[in-house]
């Protein structure tokens, strides 16, 4: 995928949602996965040229693991002219050693989740971007069917009023082939997941379910976020008209 392309699907859901407005100061969470680099070049690219002025600040949340790196991250921010901060944590410990979770995914995103946000205060930020992508929001409502029995995903705009912060999806119509794509053309220094459990959550099994999925019944991947879209979800923004 060439970077005009990112730069359209970005602003055009920063455009139907109203994610930026001028002044903000946004918290650009980097993992150091494929999708948040993408995200961090599609929000600096886009800044050039987006009328409303904003400001970027990228945090790596550190989840402890000693075979994660953060230079080659380091090195793209300073290359992209974003300022980039780490913040340490013991999660991973917390999680594997001392609290053995047999199911650590829910309260590790959550423990990274609030110390991203954090750091985002701390840096006098308004908002955070997230880099869930157009797959993520329909694997999410595949989640939700199966194991909640509930018609939902998350919203493209949530305020998160105990923080004072707004949390928004720039990537939100982009495809995770795309995401792939941009990743190849633009060589980005992806940090593998040291995570052992990378791979073997419900999270993938949705992802291998929506792909035979459509195998199987070509273009309802596309007829699925439709569904979302459109499916005035509680908590959902309405899309601007014009």
């Amino acid at each position: 995928m060439e970077l005009q392309r990112l730069l359209s699907y970005t602003r055009k859901a920063v455009d139907d949602y109203q994610m930026i407005q001028t002044g903000d100061k946004i918290a650009v969470g980097i993992s150091g996965g494929k999708d948040s680099l993408t995200m961090l070049y599609a929000l600096k690219h886009l800044q050039r040229f987006y009328p409303n002025p904003y400001e970027l600040e990228a945090i790596t949340v550190n989840l402890g693991y000693s075979e994660f790196h953060t230079e080659k991250l380091d090195s793209l921010c300073m290359k992209l002219g974003v300022p980039y901060h780490v913040v340490n944590t013991d999660i991973a410990k917390i999680i594997f050693e001392e609290r053995r979770e047999p199911s650590p995914c829910s309260l590790c995103a959550k423990m990274r989740k609030g110390a991203l946000n954090s750091k985002a205060k701390e840096l006098g930020c308004n908002k955070v971007a997230y880099a869930h992508h157009k797959d993520d929001i329909i694997e999410t409502m595949l989640l939700s069917l199966i194991y909640e029995g509930r018609f939902y995903s998350f919203s493209p705009v949530t305020y998160l009023d105990r923080m004072d912060l707004t949390v928004f999806r720039p990537l939100m119509y982009v495809p995770e082939a795309d995401v792939i794509g941009f990743q190849n053309r633009y060589q980005l220094p992806v940090e593998k997941n040291p995570c052992p459990e990378d791979g073997i959550t419900r999270r993938e099994y949705a992802k291998q379910l929506l792909k035979q999925l459509n195998q199987e019944n070509p273009g309802v991947k596309n007829r699925m976020f439709t569904a979302i879209v459109n499916g005035r979800i509680p908590g959902w923004p309405e899309v601007r008209k014009g």
